[in-house]
């Protein structure tokens, strides 16, 4: 029978040690919503007494039905009894499972505590007998364990059996300082386990030394069958154990019963995604399962085994995890990578000629500092040119830019960004715009709309929801400032899924309108390969 593990989520405490990471209430309860859905055993919500948001928290905790919440605490002081410990009634009023932390390393006790290593064990064990006595679920984690049980292996020992013996019921090894690697964390769980029943021993890691996940498997191996770990690795310095590439681990590459977390695996990269958005951060596109790149294909070689089997090059299949496989299009690409999009945007048996082609030109746009890698809408405006003449909607025959830094009425100095277009449409029609906007992007955006909205209204719905530059590392001898500058604008038209355009020049605000101007193409070119017929203007001439 598969060795049943237990899974703690200390996101919401551990995890908002993170440099620049502050969780409102709101947040923690999305948090804990989308980790009980995951089906987590435990999920550590913060520390009540410590300040408002974790107060307001656990005095009305979110319903779960698969998790149990947990609040964090540490042992008593000393000099002051458990029932007189504010931070102890806090715990208790609680009305959760507890877990508090505790030295297990001499160092620690008697050079930060200045207190005695005996004093210390009877910290630990008359806290844990007081929550006990509640009624509800301790656990202990014991801090600094694997260092404390490197300087003194027989005192770490004593902290552990203490605890257990009060009541614990999970007593929590901690690589605090995350300088742990795997034999050495292995070698002491195994020796924990001998010593003490595995069935109630926790790991908690570090990753320092980016062996956190790692030593976390080591870990159950040798013994342990509690796991704790944040979402996405949060945590203070290098982050924690990440808990969603452990749980996939765990589902996929061990025998070990994961309870609940099983049935939810398709769940692991939305809930990564959520956290990510709650806290306006970054994904990490290159993190195990569930990164957007962790099933992603661009070399040619790659991508021909795999139109014959995943297995070539995928160790499990990404919809299992809730991913999505990407063939990426660039100039590393073979003939599969192409055949494969091309698939995607509904062209198939495209002659070998225009596939050809095709390579040929994404290698020469690489060239010039394009990137098609996360750029399908370009690469879509691109298949349509050389397969269909895709027509293009209008021409920009000139724009200017004034910038003016003022001063209010108020005495406020300020800046007004003035934008002027000339745009030439299919029937001969020129079109001259004015807009100010906040900055040269937003001005421009807003003459160009002024300007095609008239004759292609839908792009009056299109939201530009995210801008970013790149300086790309120059080919010649040519300075910082006349180096190549790739543009990438992120738009959606109402509520349909976002795209990516591109834009590259030396110059950042032809970048940037080049970008723009694909995104009202790919737009206008979606609708026109829908219905034609919606776009007289196109094939108008000039009378």
């Amino acid at each position: 029978m598969a060795r049943r593990l237990t899974i703690l989520d200390t996101t919401l405490r551990d995890g908002a040690q993170t440099r620049g990471v502050e969780f409102s209430v709101a947040d923690k309860i999305a948090i804990s919503e989308a980790l009980d859905r995951l089906g987590v055993d435990y999920i550590e919500g913060g520390w009540p007494g410590s300040n408002p948001v974790d107060n307001e928290l656990f005095a009305n905790p979110p319903k779960l039905r698969n998790s149990r919440m947990v609040a964090f605490g540490m042992t008593r002081r000393a000099g002051i009894s458990a029932a007189n410990d504010p931070g102890m009634a806090v715990l208790v009023q609680s009305d959760t499972s507890m877990c508090i932390v505790g030295k297990s390393w001499d160092f620690h006790v008697e050079k930060v505590l200045q207190i005695s290593l005996e004093e210390n064990l009877d910290l630990i064990a008359t806290s844990i007998v007081y929550l006990a006595a509640s009624g509800r679920e301790v656990l202990f984690d014991a801090e600094h364990f694997f260092d404390g049980y490197r300087a003194n292996p027989d005192y770490a020992l004593r902290c552990v059996e203490a605890a257990l013996n009060a009541g614990a019921r999970w007593v929590v090894l901690c690589d605090t300082n995350g300088g742990g690697v795997p034999n050495l964390i292995a070698d002491t769980v195994y020796a924990v386990a001998e010593r003490f029943d595995g069935g109630h021993l926790g790991i908690h890691t570090h990753n320092d030394t980016g062996n956190a996940v790692a030593n976390t498997l080591m870990a159950v191996e040798a013994g342990a069958c509690h796991v704790q770990g944040t979402l996405n690795g949060l945590g203070e310095r290098c982050g924690n154990a990440d808990i969603l590439t452990t749980i996939a681990n765990l589902a996929f590459k061990t025998d070990f019963d994961i309870g609940a977390a099983a049935e939810s695996l398709h769940l692991l990269r939305p809930t990564a995604k959520l956290l990510d958005e709650r806290l306006a951060r970054e994904s990490n596109s290159q993190q195990p399962y569930v990164g957007d790149s962790a099933f992603a294909h661009k070399a040619g070689l790659h991508a021909s085994a795999m139109a014959r089997d995943t297995r070539s090059y995928e160790h499990i299949a990404p919809e299992l995890v809730g991913n999505v496989r990407h063939i990426v299009v660039s100039e590393q690409s073979g003939r599969a990578n192409l055949v494969d999009q091309l698939s995607s945007l509904g062209y198939h048996d495209v002659a070998e000629d225009t596939l050809r082609l095709l390579l040929k030109r994404l290698k020469e746009e690489e060239a010039k500092g394009f990137s098609f890698d996360g750029s399908m809408a370009s690469f879509h405006l691109l298949v349509g040119e050389i397969i269909d003449h895709r027509p293009d909607f209008f021409n920009l025959m000139r724009y200017s830019v004034a910038a003016t830094r003022r001063r209010d009425r108020f005495g406020e100095i300020f800046t007004e960004t003035e934008v002027t277009v000339q745009v030439m449409m299919p029937n001969g029609t020129e079109v001259h715009r004015v807009a100010m906007g906040n900055g040269p992007v937003n001005a421009m955006d807003l003459a160009m709309k002024s300007a095609l909205c008239h004759f292609y209204p839908i792009l009056q719905g299109v939201n530009l929801l995210d801008y970013k530059v790149r300086i790309m590392p120059a080919r010649d001898d040519a300075s910082g400032t006349a180096a190549m500058t790739r543009v990438r604008i992120e738009s959606a038209l109402g509520d349909a899924p976002s795209a990516i355009t591109q834009g590259v020049s030396t110059n950042v605000l032809d970048a940037s309108y080049f970008a723009m101007r694909d995104t009202y193409r790919h737009i206008l070119w979606k609708e026109y390969r829908r219905d034609p017929g919606k776009f007289d203007l196109v094939h108008a001439t000039k009378s």
